[in-house]
């Protein structure tokens, strides 16, 4: 029995006095610990049974505002040829730098971590060292240093543990920061430090200070591998050549795994209590011993498995592993405080904490579908002879107003607040609180006794709590214009040659003059140079494989009859494409302006901060919402990345103009999903919002339908119930679609008839072509969020042979760190002989299947129970590919993968990885043999795309392999291979843009390109001493040439002083060569020249030149300038200085231009 008094819990008198204490719930715990923790000035490490409890502790703490930092795990199996994420080896080492200095506040680790032999401390502070400002700084001795540590020379740094250096400026992201740092040098003196974006690498804040720690948990400089291979040779037998791991180490390389011979980089290994400070306190949880045990014991048994490989030896568990008595005695040097279960009859002579379980207060029979009928009875039972305070927490803010408006019909009218201890300081006898906590206690204060009241304690459920995301701009074009996945062999396309294969970069005197060329072959092994400065004639070749896209031959005419061909098309397309256009333009919708004010107060209840692509797409939707004209918008980013926040901003701003709102979702677990986020999101806003899908009965599906009729339904969420015909809106705005493509073609003909009179606006993580092609040809507007939420690791993907022992490794690397697993298998035929195999193969496991012929309701309690983690492991079929999110679900195992698209295995990957930690995806496949060419080269696609946000890379790869097919037909399109998806694409651009104005597209010169061409008589390039990676030097080229305007020139200077230092002068020449290029594009001008002693400008037949101008000037100085034909020669007087440098020849030009344009 629990003491009705409370106690105040005093720090144990020595090691050997440790304090026992009795809990009876978990909640009670957690507040003890964070009243204790405020209370003392001790550090304390808290160890808990597993990684998922230290989680649920340091949510239970927070709600008595009492933060912890959790010490990382590995997250790999013992003995696993994987190496740990870098971001958690970087959190790791940053906890055991920080660990020794912490004088209070709580560190959370798993047990099993605990076990781990560590790096001695003097490792860590030894490696680790200070930067400051001022600080005088050798070059070369501090690139030997980061090389000791661990840190990785790079082109480019990208995450933490990488480092570059470029003349004056040193880029390196130190391990257990979240940004990188620019080291700006004057000579040999550090002149500031400056925190940079990884992804655009432009600087954001200055810094005082930074912190190195080593790159790795051990060292590989030349110690560290002598240390290795003496110890490698002591320890395992025969001959260590024979070892891929020793050969590895020993050439100074890091082999996937090595963490598994840690001990062998150091004379003595440590343990986390080693780096503790000498005044810290240890607390721990009950279930720890048997943790414990089973880690032990599964260790053992990996070792016995894998202890034969003679080419793998392996440490002994012993030594990786302290054993469970030496932690024990490891624990006993410190004081403790030890709790224990309420049942556990050990030490009866335990504190009783002062909290207890809470009596039952709901009907086990009552479930979610219950929850808006439900009277609160239990709960009014309680509080009538209860007789101290009720704080009653809700699981999202939309909960918490269903809560207060249930509580008021109930007689308990219940103040909200934002912190446990606002309430507590409050005279409200009860209250509200958002709070992931799932079961709550009655706790005795000093001053009162309070019980937390769960909607679990209410209801016997909890409900998924909506994922919050934000999201880095990418510009849609460019991604699939740029030249950022472009190897050697690869086909590209120039404009005026036609097909050919890039053949690299390749720098060349001509005319005493240093030039960047790119190399295209064509057939006959002829050979073009492409001036960098003409880049933007250059693209990738999609539109069909690699392997059969043409290869063109120079001079042979071919490519002017394939351009003839598809200009030909073009215009066809191009003018129905503007009969849908006119006809959308001529529709008069009703225009939805943003409601300053609401909309303000709206967009601020977000609990994250957009980021710039997330907030252009939300600009972007209102803009076209305040317009007259039907909007018809693609919002494209991966799952969980923000797409439904925009969609929520879009329906608000309907709704607050009076307008009816339809959400359109392909699944029914996905429409209660919506509506649940939708509930939450508009809380305490006087809108109504209903579901409607097979999960609704009869009765209600009558109630809505006469409700949506009478406008007294705000939103309405549903599957394709929606598009029934006996669904009548009073006054509909918006129709939301999330994922078109699950919509078969007879809802696609419904949705077409509703796109020409509403707002429409798609959510997609992978478009599929045809949504892409009309995306990017600008009759649908594209948005692209492109940022994973903070913290996301993107997904390891391995492509794998069905193997017993490695399926069973999967699931189990999973299932240790306390997380779930889908494994994918898509044929009901088979699917329960399935879960008997992987029953049989993993018995630990607790599997449920799930799949579409089960009954809609059995299937969502299936659902609801995985994400509440009553069992650990789903076997299911594609049902899952559209499912609500499980943030705990981090490996998806996808049986028989290369009879799935592109688009669906990156829709079924993007299940897992929705929290921080490293999610697995792994591909089971037959032998390559039995795949056909498409499906391997689908699937090593996927592999490669690790990196998050490449839903619409992917689908420009779907483009690729499939094929893309006629805009706005079902067949293939020839014109479309012959001269590739991205030129036809922007023919046809060109081709809208001619007929929009009223001319027609000559077909004698097809659609040409306006270019222009510019030779200021200087080098004008990218030094391979200023940008030495030829990769980064070609994606730069190629921006440059891209550039249409002198803003985005002026962004591209700022841009490389930024990450490379000041421009040479052969850069300043490049730069100043395009923003001749795009003036004279705009003027008329063909070709510039420019020379010592003179110039020349070619003009085109329309060039904006005034005549009048021209002969004024000519008479005036016949010497000096003369005409013939379409060219203006200068010439320099003899008195004049000669024109040697840029600014001469720039001053020049310029003025010539100045003389001759017509104003």
């Amino acid at each position: 029995m629990a003491p009705t008094k409370p106690i105040r819990l005093s720090v144990p008198k020595s090691a050997n006095d440790p304090l026992f204490l009795r809990s009876a719930s978990f909640i009670g715990t957690a507040f003890t610990l964070a009243d204790f923790s405020k209370r003392v000035p001790h550090p304390m490490l808290v160890i808990t049974a597993n990684t998922r409890q230290a989680n649920d502790l340091a949510e239970a703490l927070a709600v008595f505002d009492c933060p912890a930092d959790i010490f990382p795990d590995w997250e790999v199996l013992p003995y696993d040829r994987f190496s740990p994420h870098q971001d958690l080896i970087s959190d790791r080492l940053a906890r055991l730098w920080h660990l020794p200095r912490t004088q209070n506040g709580i560190t959370l680790i798993a047990a099993p971590t605990v076990l781990q032999r560590l790096a001695p401390p003097s490792f860590v502070t030894g490696h680790g060292f200070l930067l400051k400002a001022g600080d005088t700084l050798d070059r070369e001795a501090y690139r030997q240093q980061l090389t000791d540590a661990g840190y990785l020379a790079v082109s480019q740094v990208a995450q933490p543990g990488e480092f570059a250096l470029r003349g004056g400026l040193i880029d390196v992201f130190p391990m257990g920061m979240s940004q990188p740092v620019r080291i700006d040098l004057f000579d040999d003196e550090i002149e500031t430090l400056r925190l940079f974006d990884p992804q655009t690498q432009r600087s954001t804040e200055p810094v005082e200070e930074i912190t190195l720690l080593p790159a790795r948990e051990f060292p590989l400089n030349e110690e560290g591998i002598a240390m290795f291979r003496r110890n490698w040779r002591n320890r395992f037998e025969g001959d260590p050549t024979r070892s891929p791991i020793y050969k590895q180490i020993s050439d100074g390389l890091i082999p996937a795994g090595i963490e598994t011979y840690l001990p062998l980089f150091f004379e003595h290994t440590a343990t986390l209590f080693e780096y503790l400070p000498k005044d810290a306190l240890l607390f721990t949880l009950p279930g720890i011993d048997q943790a414990l045990g089973d880690f032990i014991e599964d260790t053992i048994a990996r070792f016995t498995q894998r202890a034969g490989d003679v080419s793998h030896p392996i440490l002994r568990p012993d030594e990786l592993y302290q054993t469970a008595e030496q932690y024990q005695q490891q624990i006993k040097s410190w004081p403790r405080l030890i709790t224990l279960d309420a049942t556990d009859p050990a030490m009866p002579q335990a504190i009783v904490l002062p909290h207890q379980p809470l009596p039952p207060l709901n009907d086990p029979t009552t479930g979610l579908a219950q929850r808006g009928e439900t009277e609160l009875l239990g709960l009014t039972a309680f509080a009538e002879t209860f007789a101290g305070r009720i704080l009653v927490t809700a699981e999202s803010p939309g909960r918490r107003e269903a809560l207060a408006e249930q509580l008021q019909k109930a007689g308990h009218p219940t103040p909200v607040f934002e912190r446990f201890d606002d309430w507590l300081g409050s005279e409200a006898r009860l209250g509200l609180l958002v709070s992931p906590i799932e079961h709550g206690a009655i706790i005795h204060l000093p001053d009162a006794t309070v019980a937390l009241v769960t909607e679990t304690d209410l209801f016997a459920e909890r409900v998924a709590q909506r994922r919050k995301s934000s999201a880095r701009t990418r510009d849609a074009d460019a991604l699939i214009n740029n030249l950022n996945e472009l190897a050697e062999g690869a086909p590209v396309v120039h404009e005026t040659y036609g097909v050919g294969r890039f053949g690299g970069l390749v720098t060349l005197e001509m005319n005493g003059l240093t030039q960047e060329f790119l190399i295209v072959y064509y057939a006959g092994d002829d050979k073009l140079y492409v001036p960098v400065s003409s880049l933007e004639l250059i693209s990738r070749y999609t539109g069909g494989s690699e392997e059969t896209a043409p290869l063109h031959r120079l001079g042979s005419g071919q490519w002017e009859k394939a351009r003839k061909r598809a200009a030909e098309q073009v215009r066809d397309v191009a003018a129905e494409l503007l009969d849908i256009h006119a006809r959308r333009a001529a529709k008069r919708g009703q225009a939805l302006p943003t409601p300053e004010e609401e909309y303000a107060r709206f967009a601020n209840y977000f609990a994250f901060e957009t980021t710039p692509d997330q907030q252009l797409a939300i600009d972007s939707v209102l803009a076209d919402m305040a317009r007259a004209q039907p909007m018809d918008r693609v919002v494209c980013g991966d799952v969980g990345f923000g797409k439904t926040e925009v969609a929520m901003r879009a329906a608000f701003v309907a709704v607050m103009n009076g307008k009816q709102v339809a959400v359109l979702v392909p699944t029914t677990l996905l429409a209660e999903q919506h509506l649940r986020n939708f509930r939450d999101r508009f809380a305490g806003w006087p809108v109504r919002i209903e579901g409607l899908s097979r999960m609704s009965n009869a009765k209600q599906t009558t109630e809505v339908l006469a409700d949506v009729a009478s406008g007294q339904v705000d939103i309405v969420i549903g599957t394709h119930k929606l598009l029934s015909d006996h669904l009548d809106f009073k006054e509909l705005g918006l129709v939301i679609i999330d994922e078109e493509q699950r919509f078969g073609v007879r809802h696609k003909e419904q949705l077409k008839r509703l796109r020409a009179e509403v707002d429409l606006l798609t959510l997609t993580a992978t478009p599929i072509p045809r949504t892409l092609n009309m995306a990017l040809s600008g009759i649908r507007d594209l948005s692209i969020i492109a940022t994973p939420p903070r913290e996301r690791l993107s997904v390891k993907t391995l492509i794998l042979r069905w193997d017993d022992a490695q399926i069973r490794e999967a699931v189990q690397r999973e299932l240790k760190r306390g997380g779930q697993v889908y494994f994918l298998h898509n044929e009901v035929r088979t699917i329960e002989r399935m879960a008997k195999q992987l029953a049989d193969l993993i018995p630990e496991a607790r599997i449920a299947v799930a799949h579409g012929q089960l009954s809609e309701r059995g299937l969502e309690q299936i659902m609801a129970d995985f994400y509440h983690q009553r069992f650990n492991v789903l076997l299911s079929t594609t049902i899952i590919e559209s499912g609500i999110d499980v943030p705990t679900a981090n490996t998806i195992l996808i049986n028989r993968a290369d009879k799935f698209g592109l688009a669906q295995l990156h829709q079924l990957r993007g299940r897992v990885g929705r929290s921080h930690h490293r999610a697995y995806a792994y591909l089971i496949t037959p032998e390559p043999a039995q795949m056909t060419p498409d499906a391997v080269k689908r699937l090593d696609a996927l592999a490669a795309l690790e990196e998050l946000g490449v839903g619409f890379t992917l689908a420009t790869h779907d483009l690729e392999i499939r094929g893309a097919g006629e805009l706005l037909g079902d067949g293939q399109s020839g014109q479309m291979h012959e001269v590739g998806y991205t030129l036809y694409m922007d023919l046809l651009d060109r081709a809208v843009k001619a007929l929009k104005s009223g001319k027609q597209p000559d077909l004698a010169g097809p659609l040409e390109r306006q270019t222009s061409e510019v030779d200021l008589g200087l080098p004008a390039l990218i030094p391979a001493d200023f940008v030495a990676d030829v990769h980064t030097r070609l994606i730069l080229y190629k921006r440059l040439a891209n550039c249409a305007d002198q803003t985005e020139i002026d962004r591209m200077k700022v841009e490389l002083i930024d990450r490379f230092g000041l421009l040479p002068d052969a850069t300043q020449t490049l730069i100043e060569t395009h923003r001749l290029r795009l003036l004279a594009r705009g003027i008329g001008i063909k070709k510039i020249e420019c020379a010592s002693g003179g110039a020349r400008l070619v003009f085109s037949e329309k060039a904006a030149i005034d005549p009048v101008k021209l002969v004024k000037l000519i008479q005036t100085e016949p010497n000096r300038y003369r005409l013939t034909a379409d060219t203006i020669k200068v010439t320099r007087a003899e008195n004049e200085p000669a024109w040697d440098d840029l600014t001469a020849r720039n001053q020049v030009i310029h003025q010539l231009i100045k003389q001759l344009v017509a104003k």
